[in-house]
């Protein structure tokens, strides 16, 4: 199995030039894998597709992903194209990962799509996004969009790109063995993800499909310090009995010890998302820059 850890900033600080530069900068000097940025229409947080290019033009192995981004309310056209644009320009870097988006009224605005419709317009758009990144052109007739003879341009460098789902209900599970290619896990325990994983495998082997085993992921909060009160709260929102150290590492040493109790349950690919962003990376990258030893 093999280990790969990255970084993803969170949805609640604003991020300079000169903050993201130093973040992407220090990532592919100490063999980082990923960086992952977030999508929060409502929140000072980069735009993830226009962060991640910004990312592409300084390095040259630094894989990019979203983590995750919002695909209902979105044209499936326009957006194939840009993320295989981005995918060229990076030489295959690309790793996009989708979910529905969140729930809060401010976001569900943004992107203008109704709660109830969302699962049905990622149903639909996905599928078209791989089409229009592999086939020469594509007729389509559906609930939301209809394509005679589309050709998308460029195709991406990878043919196609792995496309990793968020989600954590049974229902979001049940579409990544559906639709995915690999699953990214937040706010989910190491034994949520060995139960998850046992449902999106059934999934898939009940469509004819199989998930690769190394295109599971976690993403891994933490803290050197505790665990914020706002973050607690918030925590319990999302998961009314939530263990939150459970959920939060604080130190290195329970980072990992969390990445062997994923390891354990079979995830291998892990974000890394600090509590506390610095303007100035290279001391908080040094700081978890151990955890490298476990890639392999």
């Amino acid at each position: 199995m093999k280990v790969r850890v990255g970084y993803g900033l969170g949805a609640r600080r604003a991020v300079t030039r000169a903050s993201l530069a130093s973040l992407v900068d220090g990532l592919e000097l100490r063999g980082f894998d990923s960086l992952w940025l977030s999508e929060r229409a409502s929140a000072p947080v980069p735009d993830p597709i226009i962060g991640l290019t910004f990312a592409a033009a300084r390095t040259e192995r630094l894989k990019l992903g979203t983590s995750v981004q919002v695909l209902p309310g979105r044209n499936p056209a326009l957006l194939a194209k840009e993320l295989a644009t981005l995918d060229v320009l990076s030489n295959g870097r690309l790793l996009p990962a989708f979910g529905l988006g969140n729930v809060v009224a401010a976001e569900q605005q943004a992107f203008g799509v109704a709660r109830e419709e969302r699962a049905p317009w990622f149903d639909e758009a996905l599928p078209l996004i791989r089409r229009m990144w592999t086939e020469r052109s594509v007729d389509h007739d559906g609930a939301r969009f209809s394509y005679r003879s589309l050709a998308i341009e460029p195709k991406p460098v990878q043919q196609p790109p792995s496309v990793w789902l968020g989600g954590r209900a049974p229902s979001e599970l049940r579409r990544i063995g559906r639709l995915g290619d690999g699953w990214l896990a937040s706010f989910t325990s190491p034994a949520e993800c060995a139960a998850g994983r046992v449902l999106i495998e059934h999934t898939a082997t009940d469509h004819g499909r199989s998930i690769d085993p190394e295109h599971y992921g976690a993403m891994v909060m933490y803290s050197h310090d505790v665990v914020p009160d706002w973050l607690a709260a918030a925590l319990r929102t999302i998961k009314a009995d939530a263990d939150v150290h459970e959920l939060v590492c604080v130190g290195v040493d329970a980072i990992r010890r969390r990445i062997d109790e994923y390891l354990a349950a079979g995830v291998s690919k892990f974000v890394l998302v600090p509590l506390d962003e610095p303007d100035i990376w290279a001391a908080e990258l040094d700081s978890v820059a151990p955890l490298l030893d476990l890639q392999t």
